[in-house]
This record gives structure tokens, C-alpha cells and sequence, in this order.
């Protein structure tokens, strides 16, 4: 609720399927970072380089500390943030990157999608779809690895009508 709230300030309530929808992309968020951890993608040296940089500053501002209990979210924030943007890398931009036969390849097959138009024509769509379907297949896959329950009546207590 920390993260929707903060993520959407100024909505003092959301419906169920507001909630809903901001939940499985939560998941979807958490399960990327794990897939990280899991690939020690934590111990690298850039990484923990950028964290404790960031760190630094946050603590050099004089409304943050440690001891603010808001702290401890933000930073946790983003040390998330960027084992999910590293893992990413990873796992879709960098299998797109000068990987223009895997892209046609993908082009080829949904063809259909790109109506009348040429490969040229549509490229950045195709790239942005060929990236999106990694994405999906790579949820799809940790979804299954990871098992996920939500409590659905807590969510509706939480929803507003």
C-alpha cells in the first residue's frame, strides 16, 4: 500500500480492480527482482557501487536519515529498482540489441499484427512488440517457478466501492 500510495498521490481511494491491476504488476516487479538475486545480480560491484552512492546522497539530505522509518522503503525501493532495471537488461534489451534476425524472425510470425506494412516500415513496433513478448514469456516463466498467493478478501477491504 506504501508503494501505491506513493505511486499515486492524491487517490484517496481505488476500486478493486485498480488495486487488482497494481498488485499483479507489484508481482510481476518482486518476481524480477528475485530472479536477480537469484542470478547474484546483488553482489556486483556496480551495483553496490550505485546503491551506496545513492545512499550517500539520500543521507546528506537533512529531512531523510536512517532512523525515519520512510528511509528504509526508499532505499529498499531502489535497490529493487535497479536489480529490476539490471535484470531486464539482461533478460529482453540486450537479446534485441543488434539481433536484427531474431527481430524479423518475430516480425515473420506475427505478420498479421503489421498490416500491409513492411519490415522497415514498422521496425520500432516490432522491436517494442519482440520485447514485450520476452517480457511475457519471462513473467510467465517465473510465475510458474515462483508460487504466488494473494489474499483476495484483504484487497477488497482495502478497495473502495
Amino acid at each position: 500500500m506504501w508503494v501505491y500510495k506513493k505511486n499515486h498521490a492524491g487517490v484517496a481511494n481505488a476500486s478493486y480492480q485498480e488495486l487488482n491491476a497494481y498488485l499483479n504488476l507489484y508481482i510481476n516487479f518482486k518476481l524480477k527482482v528475485v530472479d536477480a538475486k537469484a542470478m547474484n545480480l546483488d553482489a556486483d560491484t556496480a551495483y553496490k557501487k550505485e546503491i551506496n552512492g545513492y545512499e550517500s546522497a539520500l543521507k546528506s539530505q537533512k529531512k531523510t536519515s536512517p532512523k525515519n522509518i520512510e528511509y528504509n522503503f526508499i532505499m529498499n525501493e531502489y535497490r529493487e529498482g535497479v536489480l529490476m532495471f539490471n535484470v531486464s537488461e539482461k533478460k529482453i534489451w540486450s537479446k534485441v540489441q543488434d539481433n536484427d534476425t531474431q527481430i524479423l524472425d518475430f516480425y515473420n510470425k506475427n505478420a498479421s499484427l503489421y498490416t500491409g506494412k513492411t519490415f522497415d516500415e514498422v521496425r520500432g513496433q516490432v522491436i517494442a512488440d519482440y520485447q514485450q513478448h520476452l517480457e511475457n514469456e519471462w513473467i510467465k516463466t517465473l510465475r510458474t517457478k515462483y508460487n504466488v498467493k494473494v489474499n483476495e478478501d484483504e484487497i477488497k477491504k482495502l478497495a473502495k466501492p
